[in-house]
């Protein structure tokens, strides 16, 4: 199997479960107790999702019972990814007892309403669109009361990206940003310690030196600079805390998808650091087939440092 024929949806997939373990259950109720206020308004509060992938956040906002009525709108770049949140989000609605009813679609946006007899209301909106594409819509100026970021920030240039992100936000409105790395990839049992330690190393700049489009786009410490980051932006932190990736075999055997989500890793680490400079060849492509056999067998432990957050706008 190579890089070129994984599956990016189906890792997706794989990582909600690992993604559920690590979410910071502080940072979740302190979000949970800002959203109370809006409960009792006359309109649902607009959520503004930037990433949103396949829809995992989406499911959860529901399952852990964040949102009971909202008007969300989930946005990806990736129109494959927003195809497949659409069919995957319908197949989990049938299963959670909630009416489906989509009206019809245009070329770029589905909408999609669900509801519960106990009185649950969402009406998603899904919409394959660039991020700065979106935000910079003078018709979204100032319009959400929640923008969520799940697992991308670490992929943007933050003193940048970030203001212009938050302009969506209502004054008062509130942002959660979570899975924000932080600096440290973490491969258990050691093969070498120094060489171990090296790709790490390595890695972590690939993310420094990222380029999109010519523009800077990613930061290994994004976790531990949001602490500065968004106080300059305009936010005040009312909570942060850790959302630590944790993935192990249990009598085995990983749980789930899990060891999908592992191979995922692997061939992302391999794919940036293939032909560097710093590195054999030989040896690497020898670590790689350690770290490979450790799955197979189920002996390899993961570990990514990640930090969430919750703002509000100043």
């Amino acid at each position: 199997m190579t890089f070129e024929t994984m599956d990016f949806t189906r890792y997706l997939a794989s990582k909600k479960t690992v993604d559920d373990r690590a979410l910071n259950r502080y940072v979740w109720l302190r979000l949970s107790a800002e959203l109370e206020s809006l409960a009792d308004k006359a309109c649902a509060p607009r959520v503004l999702e930037i990433g949103a992938g396949i829809g995992t956040m989406i499911e959860r906002v529901v399952e852990w019972g964040l949102l009971r009525r909202a008007d969300y709108t989930a946005i990806d770049a990736r129109p494959d990814n927003i195809q497949e949140a659409a069919r995957r989000l319908s197949r989990w609605a049938s299963t959670r007892q909630l009416q489906v009813a989509p009206p019809p679609e245009d070329n770029q946006t589905t909408v999609l309403q669900f509801s519960r007899t106990d009185g649950l209301d969402l009406r998603l909106s899904l919409e394959a669109v660039d991020l700065f594409d979106f935000v910079g819509r003078d018709t979204e100026q100032g319009q959400y009361d929640l923008l969520i970021a799940h697992a991308v920030l670490d992929l943007l240039d933050l003193p940048s990206a970030l203001p212009q992100i938050l302009r969506v936000l209502k004054p008062g409105g509130v942002c959660y940003f979570t899975i924000n790395f932080d600096g440290a990839t973490i491969f258990q049992p050691e093969i070498d310690r120094a060489y171990d330690s090296l790709i790490e190393e390595l890695y972590h700049k690939t993310m420094d030196e990222r380029l999109v489009a010519g523009q800077a786009s990613g930061d290994s410490h994004t976790g531990r600079h949001l602490f500065t980051q968004l106080p300059a932006a305009g936010v005040n932190i009312l909570a942060a805390g850790s959302s630590d990736w944790v993935v192990y075999a249990q009598d085995g055997r990983y749980p789930n998808d899990e060891a999908y989500f592992l191979a995922f890793i692997l061939h992302t680490l391999q794919h940036a650091l293939d032909g560097h400079p710093r590195l054999d060849r030989r040896q690497f492509a020898g670590w790689l087939a350690q770290r490979r056999e450790q799955l197979a067998n189920g002996t390899l432990v993961y570990i990514a440092h990640q930090l969430d957050f919750l703002g509000k706008l100043r």
